[in-house]
């Protein structure tokens, strides 16, 4: 259990928020949620006590214990893999560490063997002589083997490492779990099984997450950083979306009415004042329009891009046709005989463990690789916009302003056109004059975004083109490919966003493809009622 009591962080001479009153209890899951900026992550360092507030505290009760997902991949590099997850429980690992030490004493004295006893005591209590069964359970859950737990953290890959630490914070059993995006760079399945286990869990676990699937299967409470305010809500993200959008509704609605009474009560005025017979009438329709004040709309700190793609002209019948291609990356074969035809309308998702494949796939069908066999023809009516994984090579040591690296890709290269279209996207005054090498990794996929607009094909072809953006961005990014009429090829770890804009699975496996026409929610229940 966390009591926030009147906490309130100033930061740079200005209230990032103030007056936090909460309460998180056992048995729930709090998803923290907010515009970027808003301060989610810097109120999960509250939370922990790695950051002081400027006014209130935080209070824990002192037999609870604490468990957070660590951030610096590189933390544990000196390191095995097993010493870097049993260091989620503190107190347990320094138990093994004395318990060493005095075991490894060539003078053991009886006050030694005395401590040892203690210590050895605690060590069951603390369950440590199940340690590596645990350890592993948590491992294959994540999808890693169990051979990991002898080697250095510094032989080990990012993904593997994040997979790590996520196995760090959830060891142990603690009271209290803070996860910060515990879904980045974790594949599908992975996802999954953090669910399952967080459902299961029985302590109080709060999440900052950009995934919204996953917000709605784990969050009992919503937790809304907007307004400088920090409010708590019953119910999962979807509940809390609809219920504020419901209330913004009935505000606007409320400010309609009063605002179609007051022109009434002001078009009586204007034609009456004048009449003295009418004039006593007036006089008290004018008192009527003081007591109406229209509710101001409170200015959100949420802001919502514009993505819209439109087509330059239809797609006819031939969209796509790729027959057994194949190829090896770094020794290993990624793509092995793959074969398949997109149909016009068809919204495809290609998933698999393996990213590389589906990057690799992407790379060939937009030119940039050769396949080392099989060929692939696009049709003659269709032309192909590209959001590629990694945008490095447009950006990086790139001198262009935002403004003149946009105008790159314009038919219409007049600033007011394109700052029209920045504002947009969230680009507005003096931003859209920054260089585009300094900029945020969001704020590159906005800028990539852009340039998909620009272009008006009909078939857009998209690598991960949530990673980076927040919760507003990536609705806006869903809801384009959801109302665009023609063809998407796309990767995603956002279940949600895969469920709600794809008509097609593809999945890449070791030994082809497996090729579903349904939903992904349909997906996942065909693969379990099959074994597959």
């Amino acid at each position: 259990m966390i009591i926030v009591n009147d906490v309130e962080l100033d930061f740079n001479g200005s209230k990032l928020f103030s007056e936090v009153n909460l309460k998180f209890s056992a048995q729930d899951c709090y998803g923290i949620i907010g515009a970027n900026g808003a301060g989610k992550s810097t109120f999960l360092r509250i939370l922990s006590g790695e950051l002081e507030p400027t006014k209130g505290e935080v209070v824990i009760p002192d037999n609870e214990r604490m468990s957070v997902l660590k951030q610096d991949h590189f933390a544990y590099d000196s390191f095995s893999v097993l010493d870097t997850i049993i260091q989620g429980n503190p107190r347990l690992y320094q138990i093994m560490l004395e318990k060493d030490a005095l075991y490894a004493k060539e003078d053991f004295s009886d006050e030694d063997g005395e401590r040892a006893a203690e210590l050895e005591a605690e060590f069951a209590e603390l369950n440590g002589w199940e340690i590596e069964t645990e350890i592993s359970k948590l491992l294959k859950g994540l999808g890693l083997d169990a051979s990991l737990l002898y080697e250095q953290m510094n032989t080990l890959g990012d993904k593997e490492k994040v997979k790590i630490l996520l196995a760090q914070a959830l060891f142990g059993n603690p009271d209290i779990i803070l996860l910060d995006e515990p879904t980045n760079h974790l594949d599908l399945q992975s996802i999954a099984w953090l669910e399952d286990f967080l459902m299961d869990y029985q302590g109080t676990v709060i999440i900052v997450s950009h995934d919204r699937h996953f917000l709605n299967n784990v969050c009992t409470h919503i937790v809304d950083i907007d307004y400088n305010k920090i409010k708590m809500y019953v119910g999962n993200y979807d509940f809390w979306y609809e219920s504020s959008r419901m209330v913004q509704k009935m505000i606007r609605d409320q400010n309609k009415k009063n605002e179609d009474k007051i022109k009434e009560l002001q078009n009586f005025i204007a034609r009456f004042a004048a009449n003295k017979s009418k004039s006593r009438q007036a006089t008290s329709r004018r008192k009527l329009i003081e007591k109406l004040s229209v509710e101001e709309m409170p200015a959100s700190s949420r802001k919502y891009p514009y993505v819209g793609f439109s087509m330059d002209r239809e797609i006819g019948k031939d969209v796509l046709t790729v027959d057994r291609l194949s190829k090896t990356v770094d020794g290993v074969k990624v793509l092995n005989d793959i074969s398949f035809t997109v149909a016009r309308g068809d919204k495809i998702a290609f998933i698999g463990e393996n990213e590389i494949a589906q990057t690799t796939l992407f790379k060939i069908l937009m030119g940039e690789l050769e396949p080392d066999s099989g060929t692939y023809k696009w049709g003659v009516s269709t032309s192909q916009s590209y959001f590629p994984k990694d945008n490095s090579e447009f950006f990086n040591n790139c001198d262009l302003s935002i403004l003149q690296w946009l105008a790159q890709y314009s038919n219409d290269v007049t600033e007011t056109y394109l700052r029209g279209f920045l504002g947009r996207m969230l680009f507005s005054g003096d931003d859209v004059n920054k260089p585009v090498k300094v900029l945020s990794g969001g704020e590159k996929v906005r800028c990539m975004l852009s340039r998909m607009m620009l272009y008006g094909a009909n078939v857009l072809v998209l690598d991960q083109p949530t990673n980076h953006l927040d919760l507003e961005s990536i609705t806006a990014v869903n809801n384009g490919l959801t109302e665009f009429k023609s063809n998407v090829l796309f990767t995603s770890h956002d279940h949600e966003f895969i469920q709600t804009i794809a008509n097609r699975i593809i999945e890449l496996t070791p030994n082809g493809l497996i090729d579903r026409l349904s939903t992904f929610d349909e997906y996942i229940e065909w693969k379990k009622e099959n074994n597959r």
